[in-house]
């Protein structure tokens, strides 16, 4: 689907559902990747990832759309468009938008660095560092005990620098 689909697309949800005109932009987005889709009350245009397409064969977009729709329409009438404000909830309902969008590929980010793992003799409290202390040097921020290296995090990339 390109962006002119997707323009299409938004512009007969709003006539279909809210009997109002879509007359902004809207857009995929690739560095979205948590969410379904973004209004930009600033200058009014929807974001939308792209992901969703793919996703169940794009059944999940259209109501991704009413979703942004409801956040459009409701700032365009000076009403409360957030997710808390009552007038949102009730023309969502009606709509038959998604309130929120199910976990496709959840992003994993991991640390570029090293964990290091210390702990405390005295009191066994757990550090965890990305750089490897002097356990002659620091002590324990708690109890003032000496510290002792338990172990590095195989999974993370050790930079030597």
């Amino acid at each position: 689907m390109t962006d002119f689909e997707l323009q299409k697309l938004v512009e007969q949800i709003s006539w279909a559902d809210f009997h109002r005109p879509f007359e902004h932009q809207a857009r995929f987005n690739s560095r979205l990747k948590t969410t379904g889709g973004r209004y930009f009350s600033g200058d009014h245009h929807l974001d939308f990832n792209p992901r969703f397409v793919a996703y169940q064969n794009g059944e999940l977009l259209p109501d991704i759309i009413r979703h942004e729709l409801c956040h459009y329409h409701l700032d365009l009438l000076g009403l409360p468009h957030d997710h808390r404000a009552v007038e949102f909830r009730q023309l969502l309902k009606e709509v038959g938008g998604l309130r929120f969008v199910p976990r496709i590929n959840p992003v994993v980010t991991r640390s570029k660095r090293a964990q290091y793992h210390y702990r405390c003799l005295n009191c066994g409290m757990d550090y965890w560092r990305q750089r490897r202390i002097n356990t002659q040097r620091y002590v324990c921020g708690r109890c003032r005990g000496k510290l002792q290296q338990i172990a590095i995090d195989p999974t993370a990339k050790i930079n030597y620098n």
